[in-house]
């Protein structure tokens, strides 16, 4: 486990008069993707069932992710003590679930697995930077730093069986490039869409993916700053195999930081 636990939160901080309710929607669907942390276990250690050195690190990794979801389950209770937690989770569980029954990663290799596990981990990391920064919120501020310093950890935790691996299924730049870009897209699929719907609609309502999806990206993209897609572009090129600073992660960081300005703009004109 990491070097902090739920008991070591200083929940007495907890200033309600700083909780804004925007960063309180996300904070919420958050909680439910990382308490599903265990089934995201089940899937990694039947993918790497042959791998003891993997499994001891997802073991460990999986637990981590859980109490990040309890944290800010936790702590979204304290912002909004009518929300119920565990119903939403729940919830969440019946409408949303992974290919538990896989053998074999959707990446095509365990080597390629571990290379989507690596942009998981960026993203990750990044987000809880940015909320970090941006809430006023004393209790959340320290939760989101404590995950964010978690992800990064797990980042060089996969990016270690990433080159491991690497060796021997011979992953081209090539292919790392398309995995990772392949992930990146992922990341307005289904699971946070519906995290957000499950924990932030009222029980009659319909799940719309593009409606729920794009109600989660609004309250997240501008929380981002230069110095968190400057990082996130340094740790997308590592594990690709690039040079992870110089003049190709500055373009990339202008242009991430254009796509998330102007995806902001988008959907404010759409009244997402």
């Amino acid at each position: 486990m990491g070097n902090w636990t739920l008991e070591s939160i200083a929940w007495e901080r907890f200033d309600a008069s700083k909780v804004d309710p925007e960063i309180l929607r996300n904070i919420k669907a958050a909680a439910m993707v990382e308490r599903n942390g265990g089934d995201y276990g089940i899937y990694l250690r039947r993918v790497f069932a042959d791998d003891a050195a993997a499994i001891e690190d997802i073991d460990r990794w999986s637990l981590e992710e859980v109490q990040h979801g309890m944290a800010l389950g936790r702590w979204a209770q304290m912002a909004d003590p009518s929300w119920d937690f565990d119903a939403a989770f729940a919830r969440f569980r019946a409408g949303y679930r992974l290919p538990l029954d896989a053998t074999t990663s959707v990446r095509g290799s365990q080597a390629g697995e571990m290379m989507a596990r690596c942009i998981v981990e960026t993203g990750t990391s990044s987000y809880y930077s940015a909320l970090q920064d941006a809430t006023g919120e004393p209790v959340l501020k320290q939760i989101c730093g404590h995950i964010a310093s978690d992800e990064f950890r797990h980042y060089k935790l996969f990016f270690g069986h990433l080159e491991r691996l690497h060796a021997r299924d011979g992953l081209s730049k090539l292919r790392r490039l398309w995995i990772g870009w392949w992930r990146l897209a992922e990341s307005e699929d289904d699971e946070l869409a519906y995290a957000y719907f499950a924990a932030n609609e009222p029980e009659d309502a319909v799940y719309d993916r593009k409606k729920s999806g794009n109600a989660y990206i609004r309250r997240a993209y501008p929380l981002y700053r230069p110095f968190h897609v400057r990082r996130a572009m340094a740790m997308i090129l590592k594990a690709i195999g690039l040079t992870p600073q110089g003049r190709l992660n500055g373009l990339l960081t202008r242009l991430g930081l254009w796509f998330l300005r102007r995806r902001t703009v988008q959907l404010a004109a759409e009244g997402a």
